[in-house]
């Protein structure tokens, strides 16, 4: 099948409106199937009444059958439409007892509403919905918001209205267009950014808004210039023989910019800086941050001088000392961003870090059963490029053919953090940091985590969840900035000798504790004279900050240089309250509502089998059947959460005439058993997921357990 040549399809009349115009944004993408001799306009076949989606994308044309359309075409040739007077009327209004049909050229010509979404309803000119304003104050004309040429504020056919916005108002047409350019990723209202609401509302007036990246996102390298980091010497003197543009990274001549701005810079020796971690502001940042009326420095914190402070009221929990010098710059930067401005959501931050991806495709073969080494292997690989697009096929290393799988992206990227939370280069139950491990380092675990988890994160995978607040603290402000707390210490002996140092009542009772452990004091350089009881605070501090952050500072170098693969913790420095959400804390448990939301429905699809699935996220939400909706999602997507940036394609729910459900993980697409009554629907789900989800576990389950 040769489908849409231009040269092929351009004089071509669309079997359904008899018209051979080809005017994407009008009539949708012309089509021509050569083998069956068939043309369509894209709108035309999918607002037609009496065909649906049988078949796969690639099948037939746009996934409608051959004899669908030929079908489709026999029984519009009937109907006469109540426009144009000739036959071939394919769309019927959806109204109760409304019997006029019409093409679609004719419909929109007529000013007829064709609603792109659930059902892909039709409504002819007497029963089209329209915008209801109960009072209209505005006398005067308006600009319309995307072309600025005014309009008349008043609620017509042509003429629409913000949902989310009073005086926003636009031409049907620079919608439509608008809509066609951003897809349904970035179209949203105009004036106050909303998109649920505003779509929504636009989906029921008529606009067709497709699911597909913006125009703009499939140029190539379209966003390269953000990508460009600032390098150049603005002080004063600049000592660099090479010049202000020389920049050497790891060395006193690496560029640094300003903490605050980012489009000023220095070397580190132009400004006496030790190391490119230290904070630097350029001199206009400088001014507004220590002259505004709201700075204030920092109180020195006093050592508490009772005998009665516990070990959760004591210094452990208190902020750094040297805190200070970085939290003014924290608390001021809202200054230069404008307040609300700095706060940007988590999602949208990914997404602009995912415009480094280039339309590239890298293959990786993937060993399901060893996912973490299989991973390793391809990410070390020197022809790898993390900006390229990431494909995933499975291989089995006992399958002799060397046959592949083709696999989720989702899946693999949600296995390996499963694996890199659960992996040796961490310590703790819940909230982890960082371990010392010997085999880790000589290996570069440390660095290759930090590349992996970037990666992840950019290319949609799901958050991390499992970092602790210092370690968290340590990657956006610095460890000499973060004060740990004993929950960070994961060594049962250590922590109790944090706890004897810090609960001893006298200082013969602190003397015989460091006696106790005078080797591994002396050994870690904490060994101090005791001469008060107050000394104990100091020592326990030392003790503490030791072996939770100096005693890992090579792990925690390594891992922070893998973080900036993709400019990913630059990113974090500079939003650290969204990436925190995502890093330190698990995503909220998945309700019905949720999931229901999150699938959308395909094109006529079985209402019944629709009602029981509604029925069965709410039996899974009540604990009526045996599997959870995590357990749902993973077959549906291979993830048992949703990731920060979404599901790419979004998920989907088909219903088919078969015994139980289908997962497709590639497509996230779920397809769904047509059944004679709930319980057997309810069994039929149950038994395929459990059982599909045991066996996938069983497979991988030796690996993971080592």
């Amino acid at each position: 099948m040769n489908e849409n040549k231009p040269g092929a399809s351009q004089n071509l009349a669309c079997v359904f409106c008899r018209k051979n115009d080809d005017c994407p944004n009008k009539y949708g993408e012309k089509k021509t199937n050569e083998k069956w001799n068939i043309t369509v306009h894209y709108y035309c076949l999918l607002m037609s009444s009496g065909i649906w989606q049988r078949g796969k994308e690639e099948e037939g044309v746009y996934g409608f059958l051959i004899e669908d359309i030929r079908k489709e075409v026999n029984r519009a040739s009937k109907l006469k439409c109540s426009i144009c007077k000739k036959t071939g009327a394919s769309i019927g209004c959806v109204a109760s007892r409304c019997k006029r049909s019409y093409h679609f050229p004719c419909g929109l010509q007529r000013e007829c509403i064709f609603q792109f979404t659930g059902n892909f309803a039709s409504f002819c000119w007497k029963h089209r919905p329209v915008q209801i304003i109960t009072s209209n104050n505005y006398r005067d004309s308006m600009p319309c918001t995307i072309c600025l040429e005014f309009i008349e504020p008043i609620p017509t056919y042509s003429i629409l209205r913000s949902p989310c916005c009073k005086n926003a108002w636009f031409h049907r047409d620079c919608l439509q267009v608008q809509a066609i350019n951003a897809g349904v990723f970035f179209f949203r209202c105009t004036i106050c950014n909303n998109s649920d609401i505003f779509q929504k509302e636009m989906l029921r007036m008529g606009i067709h808004i497709p699911e597909k990246d913006a125009s703009w996102e499939l140029e190539e390298n379209a966003y390269q210039e953000l990508l460009q980091h600032y390098e150049h010497c603005d002080v004063r003197r600049c000592r660099c023989k090479e010049g202000r543009d020389y920049n050497e990274p790891d060395s006193k001549w690496e560029i640094k910019r300003c903490q605050c701005c980012g489009s000023s810079g220095t070397h580190l020796a132009c400004s006496s800086l030790r190391s490119w971690e230290q904070n630097w502001e350029c001199l206009e940042c400088r001014g507004i941050l220590y002259n505004s009326e709201d700075f204030q420095k920092a109180k020195k914190h006093s050592l508490p001088n009772t005998n009665n402070v516990g070990i959760t009221d004591c210094l452990l929990e208190e902020s750094s000392p040297k805190l200070p010098r970085q939290s003014p710059g924290a608390q001021q930067k809202d200054l230069l961003r404008q307040g609300s401005k700095y706060r940007r959501d988590i999602s949208t931050i990914i997404m602009e870090l995912g415009f480094q991806i280039k339309k590239k495709t890298k293959r990786l073969w993937i060993n399901k059963a060893n996912i973490w080494n299989s991973a390793l292997d391809v990410f070390r690989n020197q022809n790898f490029n993390p900006s390229h697009t990431i494909e995933v096929a499975y291989v089995n290393e006992s399958d002799n053919f060397g046959r592949e799988h083709p696999g989720s992206k989702q899946e693999f990227l949600s296995l390996l953090m499963q694996h890199l939370e659960n992996s040796p280069v961490f310590e703790g139950s819940l909230s982890k940091n960082l371990s010392l491990n010997s085999r880790a380092l000589e290996e570069n675990l440390y660095y290759e985590a930090g590349k992996i988890l970037a990666i992840s994160l950019v290319h949609g995978g799901p958050s991390p969840g499992f970092f602790s607040k210092t370690l968290f603290n340590c990657l956006v402000y610095g460890p000499e900035n973060t004060q740990p707390i004993l929950d960070d210490v994961s060594d049962f002996d250590v922590a109790q000798m944090i706890i004897r140092v810090n609960t001893a009542t006298n200082v013969a009772d602190l003397n015989s504790v460091v006696n106790e452990c005078y080797n591994y004091l002396e050994l870690i350089g904490c060994l101090r004279i005791i001469t008060s009881l107050s000394d104990k605070y100091r020592l326990a501090e030392d003790i503490l900050v030791y072996h939770v952050i100096k005693r890992v500072q090579a792990p925690f170098e390594s891992f922070k240089q893998g973080l900036k693969t993709l400019g990913v913790l630059e990113k974090i420095q500079t939003y650290p309250e969204a990436f925190y959400s995502i890093f330190c804390h698990k995503p909220e448990n998945l309700s019905a509502k949720v999931l229901s939301d999150l699938f959308t429905v395909c094109t006529l699809s079985d209402v019944q089998a629709l009602g029981f699935w509604n029925s069965y996220l709410q039996a899974v939400e009540d604990g009526k059947s045996a599997i959870t909706m995590e357990d749902l999602l993973i077959f549906a997507t291979g993830c048992n959460s949703i990731p920060p940036a979404g599901f790419k394609p979004t998920p989907s729910i088909e219903c088919l005439h078969m015994d139980f459900p289908i997962g497709n993980k590639c497509n996230n697409c779920l397809a769904l058993p047509i059944t004679n009554t709930y319980q057997e629907f309810q069994e039929n789900m149950d038994f395929a997921i459990r059982n599909t989800l045991r066996l996938e576990k069983e497979e991988s389950s030796h690996y993971f357990g080592h």
